[in-house]
């Protein structure tokens, strides 16, 4: 099975090669998500990418992407990181013209992201009335999947679980590239899961859309 290029799905291990025979518990649509921004202490988002994951499947082939043009210059420091220049973004679309293509694009689907909070919450402040069916972190999934790995940013888990990032177009800190990484990552937390329910018990964070609210202690009912 290939997994490294842009043109081949990648399928959960979990999941058999004919998603409607023996599927126990099917995957709702999910789409990994990642944003780069300006730099700001409320950053205007330069880059969006998201790439669906359909039935246990991550298809990159179906990648979406979005550059974006500030008010604000990008600082140099925050060039060097994500390698988004003022100038690559002087012709681009500002926020508003993409807005209502990007809320349609994530319409209805949960959200898969490396340390979620950050495109959650740049992306609900942003796109004001809407919110994902879900939010699965994969930086909190892995914590608990792989505590060994000591650390889990995005760098250190593709080395320590040698994920297959060769044939990922782009470069890392570019929204692209970090949304596949993270759909890879996701397909092998998954596979330490029996069902979607264990794993989002795990991978949504606390106050967050498809978090579970845990079942209410029970209580004895008196005999009068």
């Amino acid at each position: 099975m290939k997994t490294g290029d842009d043109s081949t799905p990648i399928r959960h291990p979990l999941l058999p090669a004919e998603p409607d025979k023996g599927v126990r518990q099917p995957w709702p649509l999910l789409l990994v998500v990642d944003v780069e921004g300006n730099g700001a202490i409320q950053p205007e988002l330069v880059e969006v990418a998201i790439i669906p994951i359909a039935d246990g499947v991550l298809h990159p082939e179906h990648r979406r992407e979005w550059l974006i043009r500030p008010s604000a210059r990008i600082p140099d420091h925050i060039v060097r990181i994500h390698g988004i220049t003022n100038e690559s973004l002087a012709g681009k679309p500002v926020w508003p013209e993409v807005a209502d293509d990007i809320q349609e694009a994530l319409k209805g689907a949960w959200i898969v992201a490396h340390n979620a909070s950050v495109e959650y919450n740049a992306l609900t402040r942003l796109l004001p009335g809407w919110q994902p069916a879900g939010v699965i972190d994969t930086l909190r999934l892995a914590r608990k999947t792989y505590p060994e790995a000591g650390k889990h940013g995005l760098d250190p888990l593709i080395e320590h679980l040698r994920l297959p990032v060769a044939g990922i177009p782009g470069q890392r800190h570019r929204a692209g590239y970090d949304a596949h990484a993270t759909g890879l990552l996701l397909l092998d937390l998954a596979a330490h899961y029996d069902t979607w329910d264990e794993l989002t018990a795990i991978a949504v964070p606390d106050n967050m859309p498809g978090r579970r609210s845990a079942p209410p202690a029970y209580q004895e009912e008196p005999l009068w």
